[in-house]
């Protein structure tokens, strides 16, 4: 093309050419000012000279038939407001060939708005009077992408520029605009800065516009747009702009809600973050996108309240109707099964015997992983509502509050026993735990036992009911139903109750997670413990199977599989390190506060524990409930059960713990329930080092720690004394199954004496217990350890379940119909349960005795106790060397923990222990029932049978030979007091009374050792069940002289006759 035609085409398309008659005219204009001199002195801005520059390049006489009309400096300003537009918001009305425009300044790719062009009349340059238009046009384009034009000659392909221009997502696009105008005001001049200023308060504007007229939008989801924009920022480096714009567009909506409100806005998108995020699994990267996302919403104080508003429950009775809130829906989500019993797409321990054992820690180190990070963010959450307006804590407390009171029927027996229907009524174990994750990071700023902040807890809060929002508001009290609990101790009918005009946030996070623990890590704490039992159930069963092949052997398996699957993603949901380590701290932060209340403090300070307790004077343990207890035993059992290793890096706490069981489990004045203080036993064995037999290879846990802290335990002699009153209070509960309830409360005693014999703090206190039992044997009330040791000693049968056994092996059960052998079955094995429970107590007393008695003697060999452990030793003695020991034999000894070996042994041990006391050896031959020399004889053999050491065998054998003495001489006197009056016999045991005492209310006379041993066990006269104490009774000294009288004269008729 030639010059002449470059310049015609040119000046036919420069804006000002509009302002003459014709093209002739601006021609001749054009030649006439090229003539004209240029003023030397003429300036302009640098911002301005690219756009001059560009007009010179293009066409000398374009500048020429600008400059009358309006001066220079006025067309750069329009022509670099135009070009500022078409940068911010990437449109255009002008589509001339590229290669005629300037490339300074242009954006290299524009949307043409052709139907406002033509609207203008041809008007190819925009400003701040039709950009408005020109932008609402722009947003109304369904496919932006196909009106883009280039706006350089550059012939490379700018895809980049092609999407950001053609972006046909509103949100997104007026956030890039918003983006690009921040730039514009940061670089150009200020002249130009209102204008800039002004665009990007454009892009807002029309935000709230879409946001609040979105049908306006067709095919366009803008609040999808706005959560996109969110989740793509936190992925990318984008996510403080993003935030910027927001706030910004959050401004113009709230000052805008005739249309819509700021909560209609939001809901919508809340509603498609829950949508997204109910699927996602614990270990997906992009859920927490998400959370980073929830975490804004949190920390935005306009955002928070409608969150908070939004959350509440339509049916605030409904456990279920929680986890269906947004935030719910984020707590649902964990590695344990979203199904119960489900396990088909579960992300986690899939085919576990087909894994290694390090693959399996790798998988639970990574869920580890991310199970910290994903309550960190819960918990940051939950904190950022809390701090972020009074309003928003208050909505907040109150959502908890309602939850936890519509999920407490999760506590019930019947949850565990109807899962369908809990399924459907109340929110999921995933649920609670990381609900109580994220609570027990609240509390670890008072989570130090010796924290003065501690002390401010006002347990007075549980008490309170009956009370209006306003009041609840006002007083801080969002948790309900709490006056319905069971407390420590009842309230005093003479006490009066001091409620605070508001409780400090403190106490309310307290009892909210020491509550949602009690809702949920005890349900899953029972859970592992059955699936634990099941797993070995299944194993055992499995291994029979596959010695007869068949279909049966892969149908176990596979269930074997599928619970396994169970049990490992369960254990490795309650068992991350910084969720367990963040429980202890509370638990014995809570253990020490509960021993401050218990010594009656309510000051600042936390004061000291001494000995003996003072007396309970308006004590605030009576509005304490119950299960702050229960949560704390309960996490150490399952620390010993499940995480052992945690208790041995966390022994500093262990000492708390300590102090609370001294203080509570022997004290009925301080904890009421016999029950929760048995358990308090069951939590001692829990937290004391043990040493147990393991399989071969495997390593011994470490227990340096545990082991310093209870060898130097400074209250050692109280806590022994505490577990022996404990033993004593629990031997009637009331309850139905009291033997079965009985030993599972003592089992655990029995290893705690143990270990506590072999720490010579305990066992000497054990013994000054026994020394003042000895003293005061005849106490008005009996003391602790002679209660102690009849009930030791009750504790001991042998059970039979022999006849049963044979009965079924030999085949008598075949030709039985199908109930009358399930009958059978059943019976066999209730009975069988009930043995072995016999047999492990068995063992275990025996086993008690045994190390008692090798230095506490003097208790023993009196005359009523003595004939007690006499006559028990020489039951067992008969059963398991003597005529009657073919009753006892079953298939399988260890199926019952039937231990005959170790029973025999332990037995002659106690002999030997008092066979130095004379009064021992005599009471021996007394026992008529049970003892004769040919049982001791067969318990020699025995002992050489089964390799007892030779110097105990030697032992025996000589206290044997001097017992047999002993009872010879007894058989002469029995024959020769065989014609005693009647009267002069005892009228329970039907021997001669040496010490004649008479009962009052029944005016029967027994021999002192006989009443003395019956209200060891029954506080009651025998003869007409009236209450009876040893103080009570009177010495018959008439009968006792009338006795003596005849003892003497009928031993000097026998002398006579000798």
């Amino acid at each position: 093309m030639t010059d002449q035609g470059n310049n015609n085409q040119n000046i036919s398309q420069n804006p000002f050419a509009a302002l003459f008659g014709s093209l002739a005219d601006a021609k001749h204009f054009a030649s006439g000012q090229k003539q004209r001199p240029v003023d030397s002195g003429e300036s302009q801005s640098e911002s301005d000279n690219s756009v001059s520059d560009s007009i010179e390049d293009n066409d000398d006489s374009v500048a020429e038939i600008s400059r009358s009309f309006r001066s220079r400096q006025e067309l750069c300003e329009q022509l670099n407001v135009n070009h500022m537009i078409q940068r911010i918001f990437l449109i255009t009305l002008d589509n001339s060939d590229p290669s005629l425009r300037g490339g300074n300044g242009i954006p290299p790719c524009c949307v043409y708005l052709e139907e406002m062009a033509a609207d203008l009349d041809g008007q190819d340059w925009l400003n701040m009077d039709t950009i408005e238009q020109a932008l609402f046009s722009r947003l109304l384009l369904q496919e932006p992408g196909n009106h883009l034009i280039y706006m350089t000659s550059c012939s490379a392909v700018n895809l980049s520029a092609d999407r950001d221009a053609g972006e046909k997502r509103v949100v997104p696009y007026l956030y890039a605009c918003y983006r690009r105008a921040k730039e514009e005001i940061t670089k150009v001049p200020e002249k130009l800065l209102s204008y800039a200023v002004q665009c990007k308060n454009l892009t807002v504007s029309n935000a709230r516009t879409v946001l609040l007229t979105p049908e306006i939008y067709i095919s366009q989801n803008v609040y999808e747009q706005l959560l996109d924009l969110l989740l793509e920022s936190v992925r990318g480096a984008q996510f403080e702009e993003v935030v910027e714009f927001l706030e910004d567009v959050i401004v113009s909506l709230l000052a805008d809600q005739e249309v819509r409100t700021f909560g209609e806005v939001m809901v919508p998108v809340f509603d498609i973050f829950q949508g997204r995020v109910k699927d996602l699994d614990l270990c997906q990267l992009l859920l927490y996108s998400y959370l980073e996302i929830l975490l804004y919403f949190s920390r935005q104080k306009d955002i928070s309240k409608v969150l908070m508003e939004h959350i509440q429950p339509k049916d605030p009775n409904s456990g279920i109707q929680y986890q269906k809130t947004l935030l719910g829906t984020i707590l649902n989500i964990s590695c344990l099964l979203r199904t119960p019993g489900v396990v088909e797409n579960h992300g986690f321990f899939l085919n576990p015997s087909r894994s290694s054992p390090q693959e399996m820690k790798v998988q639970e180190s990574n869920i580890y992983q991310f199970m910290g990070q994903f309550h960190d963010k819960l918990y940051q959450i939950l904190k950022n509502l809390l701090q972020q307006s009074s309003e928003t804590r208050h909505l907040l407390l109150s959502w908890l509050g309602g939850c936890l009171q519509a999920n407490m029927g999760r506590a019930k027996i019947w949850a565990n026993q109807m899962p369908e229907i809990f399924l459907q009524m109340y929110a999921s174990d995933a649920f609670f735990l990381n609900l109580g994750a994220a609570l027990l990071k609240l509390c670890q700023p008072f989570s130090r036992p010796y924290s003065p902040k501690l002390l401010t807890f006002n347990p007075t809060y549980c008490l309170l009911k009956e009370l209006s929002e306003e009041e609840r508001r006002n007083r801080n009290v969002h948790a309900r139903g709490l006056d319905k609990e069971t407390c420590l101790i009842p309230v005093p009918p003479q006490q009066t109750v001091e409620f605070a005009q508001s409780y400090s946030l403190l106490t309310e996070n307290l009892i909210f997670t020491q509550l949602t623990m009690y809702l949920g890590f005890h349900r899953l704490h029972d859970q592992m413990v059955k699936m634990n039992q099941s797993l070995h159930r299944l194993q055992g069963t499995w291994r029979d199977t596959q010695l007869s092949g068949g279909p049966a052997a892969a149908e176990l398996r596979e269930q074997f599989e599928r619970l396994m699957t169970v049990y490992l993603s369960t254990k490795a949901a309650t068992t991350q390190p910084a969720m367990l380590q963040n429980c202890l701290n509370l638990q014995a932060s809570c253990a020490a506060l509960l021993v401050q209340l218990s010594l009656g403090n309510q000051g600042p300070e936390h004061i000291p524990l001494t000995f003996p307790l003072p007396a309970l004077e308006n004590s605030l343990l009576c509005f304490v409930p119950e299960f702050f207890a229960e949560n704390m035993g309960d996490f150490f059992i399952f620390l010993r059960r499940f995480a052992d290793e945690v208790l041995e890096s966390s022994a500093e706490n262990l000492e708390h713990v300590l102090t609370f069981i001294t203080v509570f489990m022997g004290n009925v004045d301080r904890m009421k329930n016999p029950h929760l203080r048995a358990k308090l036993a069951e939590v001692l064995e829990a937290v004391m080092p043990h040493m147990e037999t393991l399989s071969p290879g495997a390593a011994q846990p470490i227990m340096f720690q545990r082991q310093r802290v209870f060898s130097t335990y400074r209250h050692a002699p109280q806590l022994a004394e505490a577990l022996i009153t404990v033993f004593v209070d629990i031997e009637f509960t009331g309850d139905p199954h009291q033997f079965e309830q009985k030993f599972n409360y003592r089992r655990p005693m029995y290893a705690i004496l143990k270990y506590m014999w072999g720490e010579e703090s305990y066992r000497e206190s054990i013994k000054r217990l026994a020394n003042y039992a000895s003293e005061n044997l005849e106490a008005m009330n009996p003391p602790l350890f002679l209660r102690f040791l009849n009930l030791l000693m009750n504790d001991a049968y042998l059970s039979k379940i022999k006849i049963l056994q044979l009965e079924r092996d030999r085949g008598e059960w075949d030709s039985l119909a199908p109930d009358a052998r399930r009958e059978k079955e059943s019976s066999l094995q209730m009975l069988g349960q009930l043995g072995r429970f016999h047999n492990i107590m068995s063992n275990e007393t025996i086993g008690t005795l045994a190390f008692l008695t090798s230095e506490i003697k003097g208790i023993f060999v009196h005359p009523f106790l003595a004939e007690r452990i006499i006559s028990m030793l020489n039951y067992f003695l008969q059963h398991l060397v003597g005529p009657k020991m073919g009753a006892l034999k079953v298939k399988d000894f260890s199926e019952f923990d039937f231990k005959p070996q170790q029973l025999v042994s332990d037995i002659c041990t106690i002999y030997l222990n008092l066979g130095d006391e004379e009064n021992f050896c005599a009471t021996v031959p007394k026992d008529g029932r049970s003892y004769s020399p040919t049982l001791f004889c067969q318990t020699v053999r025995v002992l050489k049978k089964i390799n007892k050491p030779g110097d105990m065998i030697v032992s025996f054998s000589l206290l044997a030979d001097k017992i047999k003495s002993l009872a010879d001489r007894h058989q002469q006197e029995e024959e020769t007091y065989s014609d005693a009056p009647d009267e002069f016999l005892d009228p329970i045991m039907s021997t001669l009374m040496l010490d004649p005492v008479l009962l009052p209310s029944s005016n029967v006379t027994v021999d002192r050792s006989t009443i003395a041993r019956h209200l060891l066990s029954d506080q009651t006269d025998p003869f007409n069940r009236s209450p009876l104490t040893m103080d009570q009774i009177r010495p018959n000294e008439e009968l006792r002289q009338q006795i003596m009288k005849w003892l003497a004269d009928h031993k000097q008729r026998q002398a006579g006759r000798v």
